[in-house]
Protein backbone atom coordinates (compact mmCIF):
# COMPACT_ATOMS: atom_id res chain seq x y z
CA UNK A 1 0.00 0.00 0.00
CA UNK A 2 2.86 2.77 0.66
CA UNK A 3 4.35 1.95 -2.66
CA UNK A 4 1.11 2.80 -4.41
CA UNK A 5 0.84 6.05 -1.92
CA UNK A 6 4.64 6.86 -3.11
CA UNK A 7 3.92 6.34 -6.34
CA UNK A 8 0.88 8.42 -6.95
CA UNK A 9 2.50 11.26 -3.88
CA UNK A 10 5.28 11.84 -6.89
CA UNK A 11 3.00 11.19 -9.80
CA UNK A 12 1.07 14.41 -8.82
CA UNK A 13 4.41 16.09 -7.94
CA UNK A 14 5.70 15.40 -11.79
CA UNK A 15 2.71 16.44 -13.45
CA UNK A 16 1.91 19.54 -10.64
CA UNK A 17 5.71 21.03 -11.24
CA UNK A 18 7.46 22.18 -13.66
CA UNK A 19 10.77 20.69 -12.12
CA UNK A 20 13.87 21.48 -10.33
CA UNK A 21 13.19 24.00 -7.21
CA UNK A 22 9.60 23.90 -8.57
CA UNK A 23 9.00 20.70 -7.00
CA UNK A 24 10.32 21.49 -3.10
CA UNK A 25 7.03 22.73 -1.52
CA UNK A 26 5.43 20.14 -3.28
CA UNK A 27 7.41 16.94 -2.10
CA UNK A 28 7.73 18.36 0.96
CA UNK A 29 4.13 18.92 1.31
CA UNK A 30 3.56 15.03 0.14
CA UNK A 31 6.05 13.50 2.46
CA UNK A 32 5.06 15.60 5.54
CA UNK A 33 1.37 14.76 4.88
CA UNK A 34 1.86 11.51 5.31
CA UNK A 35 4.36 11.09 8.15
CA UNK A 36 7.05 9.65 5.74
CA UNK A 37 9.63 12.29 6.94
CA UNK A 38 10.47 15.02 9.52
CA UNK A 39 11.11 18.67 8.27
CA UNK A 40 14.82 18.49 9.06
CA UNK A 41 14.99 15.12 6.82
CA UNK A 42 13.24 17.50 3.84
CA UNK A 43 15.87 19.58 4.34
CA UNK A 44 18.14 17.14 4.46
CA UNK A 45 17.28 15.48 1.14
CA UNK A 46 16.55 18.42 -0.77
CA UNK A 47 20.50 19.87 0.23
CA UNK A 48 21.69 16.20 -0.70
CA UNK A 49 19.60 15.98 -4.06
CA UNK A 50 20.96 19.28 -5.18
CA UNK A 51 24.26 18.20 -4.82
CA UNK A 52 23.92 14.73 -6.45
CA UNK A 53 24.05 14.28 -10.62
CA UNK A 54 20.63 14.46 -11.85
CA UNK A 55 17.51 15.81 -11.67
CA UNK A 56 16.64 17.63 -8.64
CA UNK A 57 13.23 15.73 -8.71
CA UNK A 58 14.85 12.19 -9.16
CA UNK A 59 16.81 12.72 -6.67
CA UNK A 60 14.70 13.53 -4.02
CA UNK A 61 12.50 10.64 -5.29
CA UNK A 62 14.96 8.36 -4.42
CA UNK A 63 15.83 9.47 -1.25
CA UNK A 64 12.46 10.32 -0.04
CA UNK A 65 11.38 6.64 -1.42
CA UNK A 66 14.20 5.22 0.29
CA UNK A 67 13.48 6.72 3.48
CA UNK A 68 9.54 5.68 3.62
CA UNK A 69 9.78 2.26 2.14
CA UNK A 70 13.68 1.14 1.37
CA UNK A 71 14.69 0.38 -2.21
CA UNK A 72 11.25 -0.92 -3.53
CA UNK A 73 10.12 2.28 -2.33
CA UNK A 74 12.53 4.67 -3.91
CA UNK A 75 11.58 2.81 -7.12
CA UNK A 76 8.14 3.45 -6.96
CA UNK A 77 8.78 6.97 -5.61
CA UNK A 78 11.41 7.44 -9.55
CA UNK A 79 8.33 5.87 -11.45
CA UNK A 80 5.84 8.29 -9.91
CA UNK A 81 8.05 11.49 -10.49
CA UNK A 82 9.21 9.91 -14.37
CA UNK A 83 5.76 8.61 -15.52
CA UNK A 84 4.79 12.34 -16.44
CA UNK A 85 7.60 12.58 -18.94
CA UNK A 86 7.78 9.43 -20.22
CA UNK A 87 3.78 10.13 -21.08
CA UNK A 88 4.94 13.05 -22.36
CA UNK A 89 7.56 11.62 -24.76
CA UNK A 90 5.78 8.59 -25.88
CA UNK A 91 2.90 11.19 -27.16
CA UNK A 92 5.22 13.71 -28.61
CA UNK A 93 7.14 10.43 -30.32
CA UNK A 94 4.22 9.03 -31.66
CA UNK A 95 2.24 12.41 -32.99
CA UNK A 96 5.69 13.33 -34.72
CA UNK A 97 6.28 10.11 -36.14
CA UNK A 98 2.47 9.81 -37.48
CA UNK A 99 2.72 13.46 -38.81
CA UNK A 100 6.45 13.93 -39.56
CA UNK A 101 5.61 14.33 -43.54
CA UNK A 102 2.90 16.91 -43.03
CA UNK A 103 3.94 20.20 -44.67
CA UNK A 104 1.99 21.82 -41.57
CA UNK A 105 4.52 20.08 -39.08
CA UNK A 106 7.56 21.19 -41.62
CA UNK A 107 6.32 24.83 -41.67
CA UNK A 108 5.99 24.60 -37.99
CA UNK A 109 9.76 23.11 -37.57
CA UNK A 110 10.85 25.88 -40.12
CA UNK A 111 9.45 28.25 -37.49
CA UNK A 112 10.55 26.39 -34.48
CA UNK A 113 14.39 26.22 -35.68
CA UNK A 114 15.26 30.03 -35.78
CA UNK A 115 13.27 30.87 -32.38
CA UNK A 116 15.43 28.23 -30.52
CA UNK A 117 18.36 29.40 -32.33
CA UNK A 118 17.30 32.80 -31.00
CA UNK A 119 16.67 31.44 -27.88
CA UNK A 120 20.04 29.97 -27.57
CA UNK A 121 21.84 33.52 -29.00
CA UNK A 122 20.06 34.91 -26.33
CA UNK A 123 21.20 33.02 -23.53
CA UNK A 124 24.49 33.16 -24.88
CA UNK A 125 24.33 37.40 -24.79
CA UNK A 126 22.59 37.53 -21.11
CA UNK A 127 25.53 35.20 -19.72
CA UNK A 128 28.37 36.64 -21.23
CA UNK A 129 27.16 40.27 -20.09
CA UNK A 130 26.70 39.09 -16.69
CA UNK A 131 30.39 37.01 -16.87
CA UNK A 132 32.18 39.29 -18.86
CA UNK A 133 30.93 42.91 -17.75
CA UNK A 134 31.56 44.48 -14.70
CA UNK A 135 29.81 47.61 -14.17
CA UNK A 136 31.08 50.02 -16.60
CA UNK A 137 34.51 47.87 -17.41
CA UNK A 138 35.01 44.56 -19.60
CA UNK A 139 36.17 41.78 -17.32
CA UNK A 140 39.41 40.73 -19.03
CA UNK A 141 40.54 38.15 -16.46
CA UNK A 142 37.06 36.55 -16.94
CA UNK A 143 37.48 36.85 -20.85
CA UNK A 144 41.27 35.19 -20.17
CA UNK A 145 40.06 32.38 -19.00
CA UNK A 146 37.37 31.63 -21.57
CA UNK A 147 39.84 31.92 -24.17
CA UNK A 148 42.01 29.49 -22.45
CA UNK A 149 39.11 27.32 -22.00
CA UNK A 150 38.27 27.22 -25.63
CA UNK A 151 41.78 26.58 -26.58
CA UNK A 152 42.10 23.53 -24.31
CA UNK A 153 38.81 22.14 -25.11
CA UNK A 154 39.03 23.08 -29.15
CA UNK A 155 42.79 22.64 -29.97
CA UNK A 156 44.25 20.32 -27.62
CA UNK A 157 41.19 17.96 -27.30
CA UNK A 158 41.13 18.38 -23.03
CA UNK A 159 38.13 16.80 -21.75
CA UNK A 160 35.06 19.26 -19.94
CA UNK A 161 35.94 18.01 -16.28
CA UNK A 162 39.20 18.56 -16.51
CA UNK A 163 38.56 22.60 -17.92
CA UNK A 164 35.77 22.96 -15.41
CA UNK A 165 38.52 21.62 -12.53
CA UNK A 166 41.13 24.38 -14.75
CA UNK A 167 38.34 27.11 -14.73
CA UNK A 168 37.41 26.78 -11.33
CA UNK A 169 41.24 26.97 -9.96
CA UNK A 170 41.80 29.65 -12.37
CA UNK A 171 39.15 31.79 -10.63
CA UNK A 172 39.96 30.72 -6.88
CA UNK A 173 43.54 32.10 -7.17
CA UNK A 174 43.00 34.70 -9.60
CA UNK A 175 39.55 36.34 -8.00
CA UNK A 176 39.87 34.70 -4.53
CA UNK A 177 43.73 34.61 -3.42
CA UNK A 178 45.26 37.45 -5.93
CA UNK A 179 42.13 39.76 -5.54
CA UNK A 180 41.58 41.06 -9.02
CA UNK A 181 38.08 42.61 -9.71
CA UNK A 182 35.56 40.43 -10.83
Amino acid sequence: MILLKLYWSFLLIGFGSFGGLSMIPQISNEVLTHGWMTAEQVTDIVAIAEMTPGPLGLNCASFAGMQAAGIPGAIAANFGVLTPTLTLCAVAAIFFHRFHGSRVIQWILTGVRPVCLGMVAGVLISLSISNYWSGTALNLTGIAISLIDLYLLRKRKVGIPTVLVFSAAAGLVLFGVLGLPA
